[in-house]
């Protein structure tokens, strides 16, 4: 995420939060330029320190996302603080998104779901990804009641219209003032919605979409890796989710940047996930696999729908020769 983010808009500066004391010595060994690392006890607060222990450590990376933005606006000297999810990769620079919300104070990204992947009533409307907060008055009235929130209550799992730190964002449209919610596609094509669009063009790294409902065409500025994990050399994609073949030109995309990555840890003597070619391979199996249960899928939804309507026709039959031969009885 940070390379892609860096080389697309080499004025932005990265605030990483390291939430172990290996992960911090390894980035300060990588030294990425136009970074600064943050470590858990320099920005852990009382509030957050209180609760600690009654999250699991995702709840409480989770927990901690509001209170990250609000330790980059209280102790730097910036206007915005936008969060980025690490599992995000940048095909392109993403300023033409922070400029259609520059006359807001928040941006919020939709999870766009397609059809049969909504989880708005478990998962929320929003997803937390790509989440810019300004340094005013509008801004920091949702940042500071977002960080209480989940101080209050923030576990993986959905009760009461609550999930995460995530719906939380729900109502912000009609709670706060001065807040904008993403409406240019290129940001956040995830898995989730992955099947709304049809892949248009590729000019070297720009990848060209049209969402199929309208017909609009859209560049791809940055799509959501979510569930994808690599382990010993082995892709593995934990998801539900279909996903088209399509996808497989920008997943094979990230994968030789991952590699390309590893490759470079090694040069500072940093354990990682071993990568190799053999993950491309697996990467395309996968696809090929999943692409021919889909259509075995497919072929067996039009079968039973065929069997159903032959056999209401045959019913149909059925009762319309017994009405007729009680009909014709009834009159002999």
């Amino acid at each position: 995420m940070a390379k892609s983010l860096l080389e697309k808009d080499p004025k932005s500066f990265l605030y990483i939060f390291a939430f172990d004391d290996e992960c911090k010595e390894n980035l300060e060994k990588i030294s990425i330029p136009n970074t600064k690392v943050i470590s858990l006890k320099e920005f852990e607060t009382p509030q957050l320190l209180s609760i600690k222990s009654t999250r699991t450590a995702g709840e409480y990376c989770w927990t901690c996302t509001p209170w990250i933005i609000k330790h980059c606006l209280e102790k730097y000297n910036i206007g915005h603080c936008t969060y980025v999810d690490a599992d995000l990769y940048f095909f392109e620079n993403p300023q033409p998104l922070l400029d259609e919300a520059n006359k807001g104070s928040v941006l919020l990204t939709e999870h766009r779901y397609s059809k049969r992947y909504d989880q708005t009533k478990t998962s929320g409307r929003f997803c937390v990804q790509f989440l810019k907060i300004k340094k005013d008055e509008n801004g920091l009235a949702a940042l500071n009641w977002w960080a209480d929130r989940c101080i209050e209550w923030c576990y993986a799992r959905t009760e009461d219209g609550k999930f995460g730190d995530q719906m939380y964002l729900d109502d912000w449209e009609t709670r706060f003032n001065g807040v904008h919610v993403l409406k240019h596609l290129g940001g956040g094509v995830a898995p989730w919605n992955f099947e709304k669009y049809r892949f248009v063009d590729i000019s070297g790294q720009n990848y060209k979409f049209q969402e199929i409902s309208t017909g609009s065409q859209f560049n791809l500025i940055f799509y959501h890796f979510h569930e994808v994990k690599l382990r010993e050399s082995k892709l593995r994609i934990l998801t539900n989710y279909y996903l088209p073949s399509e996808n497989f030109l920008i997943h094979k995309h990230y994968y030789r940047e991952l590699e390309i990555g590893f490759n470079f840890l090694t040069n500072f003597n940093i354990n990682s996930e071993k990568h190799s070619d053999l993950t491309i391979n697996l990467l395309e199996n996968i696809y090929e696999e999943r692409e021919d249960s889909w259509n075995r899928y497919t072929k067996g939804k039009r079968r039973l729908f065929r069997l159903w309507l032959l056999s209401v026709i045959v019913i149909m039959m059925i009762f319309s020769f017994l009405f007729v031969f009680e009909y014709f009885y009834l009159i002999n």
